[in-house]
């Protein structure tokens, strides 16, 4: 199978990518906020449907890291990518059922609000939690960037640095535009899009590759396995961490991470405040959580047929991290000889992955921008007006995005995986422990919380320099280098029991009167966190 896109598909991906462009920025301009209406700017006034806030929710989810990323381990390690995109449906599910609905009770705007709901003195708190999301996003945001100049230049058949450069520039001026210009109600129309384009044109390659196989899974999975190279251990558990020092607790930890870390990364907890109830919130979860799941099927037979109609072998020499895969599994589910319409379905899958990255990435902007306008600049000038603050966050936008177009800029052409786990282990070791104690825990403390994040991502800072996805092996990102004293693919091992430990260290430490006191205050607000027994505050 030749990588090689024609020339009149890479004519029509060139068309579908201005369509895209033009439609979804003209988008954000017809639905943007009033200059001085904060509720539509940081929520969209809860004014989407579930059906429609479950799309949105499924597509600040499902980010061109997961189509991409998780669709290339599937084709290069079967099982453990089968595993993997399991883990991302359960993170949703985790989500929905624990944290979603006291999320959407305690908080207003951002996850500074939700922290901050049962605790004195907050100024400290939303600064850190600020920081924090800035941590825990900028990587990913990185990842997606550099990943839209490599994608777009396999695509469209071009190899120059200069070319690769300018795509990256472009498409984040555009994401910019989005988040400053639509705030949440137009980026949410715009994941809402994605997630309908996504699994419209999955589906139908999905269909198209069981078709080749006479829609027996299982002579899927077999030829797969014959295709790899490695025989009956694709279909086993372990081929992706076989060179590590201990392959099944690597494997343990790095779903685990997954796990709690994707459920509680800030761009996705933010959706959760645009309910307008907790009723709704559930319903908006259920559809979200329906629309990964499938989304999750499709990747997997795209991810298993590339193997078994391209080979293993070839994938890896296209990407030697897979993340061409799920384009050359839809290439080659069409056959050598493409159709008119064929190229049109081609066209309809690579413009559904372009939208998502622009989608992800505006997401993420807009959520470090609420953080930045909301936490740090309005808490602290008291008497900020409504204009003033949505001024600030569209500048905050820009603030934002410009430094990371700049970075992936620099980090294009070296493996980004460690900045998809940088951001990971953040969400699964500082974010998610923050969560879980400040909204369940009636003792936690204000120091056990700044604990808890600060704790928590330093943690991750420290470990993640020497784990094997930065130094020691061929695909890392400094492949000449070993430093590598950490052999585990992630920090989780460590760092999430850390994260836990520090919050519960400083709850202990605040002393029995710190801890009471926080106590009668929880106690106060309890009934509005877990039940949403008052009124939404406006």
């Amino acid at each position: 199978m030749n990588p090689e896109f024609s020339g009149n598909a890479q004519a029509m991906a060139l068309v579908g990518f201005s369509a895209v462009a033009t439609v979804t920025l003209l988008l954000c301009v017809m639905t943007g906020p009033d200059r001085d209406d904060l509720d539509e700017f940081y929520t969209g006034y809860g004014s989407l449907s579930p059906f429609r806030n479950g799309l949105a929710i499924a597509g600040d989810y499902i980010s061109a890291a997961t189509v991409l990323g998780t669709g290339g381990v599937i084709a290069l390690f079967g099982y453990d990518g089968i595993v993997l995109a399991l883990s991302t449906a359960l993170s949703l599910m985790l989500l929905m059922f624990l944290l979603a609905e006291p999320l959407r009770n305690a908080g207003r705007f951002t996850m500074g609000d939700a922290l901050t709901r049962r605790m004195p003195r907050e100024r400290g708190i939303r600064v850190t939690a600020s920081a924090v999301t800035l941590a825990a996003l900028l990587p990913m945001m990185l990842v997606q960037l550099a990943g839209t100049g490599q994608l777009m230049a396999f695509i469209l058949g071009f190899s120059g640095e200069s070319l690769q450069t300018g795509c990256i520039i472009g498409v984040g001026a555009l994401m910019i535009s989005y988040a400053a210009i639509g705030g949440m109600k137009g980026t949410a129309l715009i994941q809402i899009l994605k997630m309908v384009m996504l699994l419209g044109s999955g589906t139908v390659v999905a269909a198209l590759v069981l078709d080749r196989f006479d829609w027996n899974p299982g002579a899927l999975f077999d030829a797969a396995a014959d295709n790899s190279g490695v025989g009956s251990a694709f279909l086993s558990s372990g081929l992706q961490f076989a060179g590590g020092a201990s392959p099944g607790l690597d494997m343990i930890t790095s779903q685990l991470t997954v796990v709690l870390g994707g459920a509680c990364l800030p761009h996705v907890t933010m959706r959760m405040y645009t309910a307008s109830s907790a009723r709704q919130v559930r319903r908006s979860m259920s559809w979200a959580v329906s629309s990964v799941a499938l989304f999750v099927l499709v990747l997997t037979v795209v991810g298993f047929g590339a193997t078994a109609l391209v080979g293993r072998a070839a994938i890896a020499e296209a990407d030697p991290r897979g993340n061409t895969a799920y384009l050359l599994g839809s290439q080659a589910a069409f056959g050598p000889e493409v159709t008119t319409t064929e190229t049109f379905l081609l066209t309809t899958v690579t413009t559904a992955i372009f939208l998502t990255v622009l989608a992800s990435v505006a997401g993420m902007i807009l959520a470090c921008a609420n953080s930045l306008a909301h936490d740090v600049f309005a808490s602290r000038l008291q008497e900020l007006s409504p204009r003033r603050e949505m001024t600030l966050a569209r500048l905050s936008a820009l603030a934002v995005g410009v430094p990371a177009i700049l970075l992936a800029t620099l980090v294009q052409h070296h493996s980004l995986q460690p900045l998809v786990t940088l951001s990971f282990c953040i969400g699964a070791s500082a974010i998610a422990p923050a969560l879980v104690y400040g909204l369940f825990w009636r003792r936690y403390t204000r120091t056990g919380l700044l604990a808890t994040l600060i704790g928590g991502s330093l943690a991750v800072l420290l470990l993640m320099p020497g784990t094997n996805l930065v130094s020691g092996s061929p695909v890392s990102a400094f492949p000449g280098a070993d430093f590598n004293w950490f052999p585990f693919t992630t920090t989780g091992l460590l760092s999430i029991p850390a994260g836990f430990a520090c919050g519960w260290i400083g709850t202990m430490a605040s002393g029995r009167a710190g801890t009471e006191e926080q106590r009668r205050q929880y106690e106060a607000v309890e009934a509005r966190i877990l039940a949403g027994a008052v009124r939404r505050r406006n």
